[in-house]
């Protein structure tokens, strides 16, 4: 317990060094009263939720669903099996799918790069399922990757039938599921994020606007994807970036295009008033180290796998109590990255982050003479 006490101390310490003190805390009211089937808005960085109604309900998605398509779509030029100026065929089944449309001409040839900006700005569901049909071979193929990397990014509550959206009983997710898939996107595809943000485009010599009215009101927006239907309302997936704080905000089943934008400035205004974001420790930074026992030496570092941030209510940054707890009598062998203990950040009696403390190289096991002092030293612990 002194060992841990003492750590407690240090962790401390070192926050108060490390972070500049902020101002008074700022009073915070309610989230605002929004007239929405479901919304969240969370810290891009921390991940942490500001705001949410009914975000674990499981909804339609209409063409937010093509931020899932746009991420498959990525990660296949990003694995080297699609090219942006790979040229597609236009099926028929593309060009007659239902919807909003990009106006692409049966049989024609189109780049990839035109019809991901089809997708993206135009809402086209005849790009996204030419797009689909190029990689998967159908539409029914690509909806089954698309389940595959939801799952492997933790979107337990969605299910994907078709690229666009269309509706479908089994076609669904979450307010919650769309944030993560927003941020994977943001994190790990930034080149072709600033497609987002594009205002209008123009193919066959139609121009479309961007139907996210945010990108013209609101300059900090950049931004995500509308998306209609009448079973599902009229939805938006909002990223704005203010002061170098990220904010997403998913609103689902609003009344009307103008009710998406209003609500989505709403909820993003309150973010960015009321709450403001850290950085406390970057990834594999060594925090402490901690006694191995049985092994080749005789201590290991510790840090996070992650950088951590946290997100708290304004004003409230030098009241943050940072805290470590180790594992018990840890033997050898340890390999890196193995959980040794855990940092808790609190303010007040709420929890606001609580991460893995992991090793941050491999200690491999010691000696016969060196396990047999060990053994008799824990003897007496």
């Amino acid at each position: 317990m002194q060992i841990r006490h003492r750590l407690s101390i240090l962790l401390s310490f070192l926050l108060i060094l490390s972070f500049a003190v902020a101002d008074a805390a700022t009073p915070i009211p309610k989230a605002p009263e929004v007239n929405a089937k479901g919304y969240l808005v969370e810290d891009f960085n921390s991940g942490q939720p500001i705001a949410e109604k009914n975000a674990n309900m499981r909804l339609e998605p209409a063409s937010i669903t093509k931020l899932m398509s746009a991420y498959v779509v990525f990660s296949e030029i990003r694995d080297g099996t699609l090219s942006l100026s790979d040229k597609v065929r236009i099926s028929e089944k593309a060009w007659r799918t239902p919807g909003s449309r990009m106006f692409v001409e049966v049989d024609t040839q189109v780049s990839v790069a035109d019809l991901i900006k089809g997708m993206i700005i135009q809402s086209g569901n005849d790009a996204t399922v030419a797009l689909a049909e190029q990689i998967a071979g159908s539409e029914d193929s690509f909806a089954a990757l698309m389940n595959q990397h939801a799952k492997r990014l933790g979107m337990n509550d969605s299910h994907f039938v078709n690229s666009t959206g269309l509706p479908d009983k089994e076609h669904y997710t979450t307010a919650h599921d769309i944030a993560i898939i927003s941020r994977a996107l943001i994190k790990e595809f930034p080149e072709y994020y600033r497609w987002y943000s594009e205002k209008k485009f123009t193919y066959n010599n139609i121009t479309q606007y961007n139907r996210n009215k945010l990108l013209w009101r609101d300059e900090s927006v950049d931004g995500l994807k509308t998306g209609h239907t009448e079973s599902a309302g009229f939805c938006l997936v909002t990223s704005a970036d203010r002061d170098g704080m990220r904010l997403i905000s998913v609103v689902l089943g609003t009344k009307s295009e103008e009710a998406r934008a209003d609500v989505s400035q709403a909820l993003l205004n309150y973010g960015f008033r009321f709450f403001e974001t850290h950085k406390l420790y970057d990834a594999g930074t060594k925090l402490t180290s901690t006694r191995v026992w049985k092994g080749a030496s005789e201590n290991v570092d510790l840090g996070l796998s992650d950088t951590l941030y946290v997100t708290i209510p304004r004003g409230e940054y030098k009241n943050l109590d940072a805290s470590m707890q180790l594992h018990k009598q840890i033997i050898a062998p340890v390999n890196k990255d193995q959980a040794l203990g855990d940092v808790v950040v609190r303010l007040g009696d709420k929890t606001v982050a609580d991460k893995n403390l992991v090793a941050l190289q491999s200690v491999a096991e010691g000696s016969f003479w060196q396990r047999i002092v060990d053994e008799t030293l824990l003897y007496f612990e």
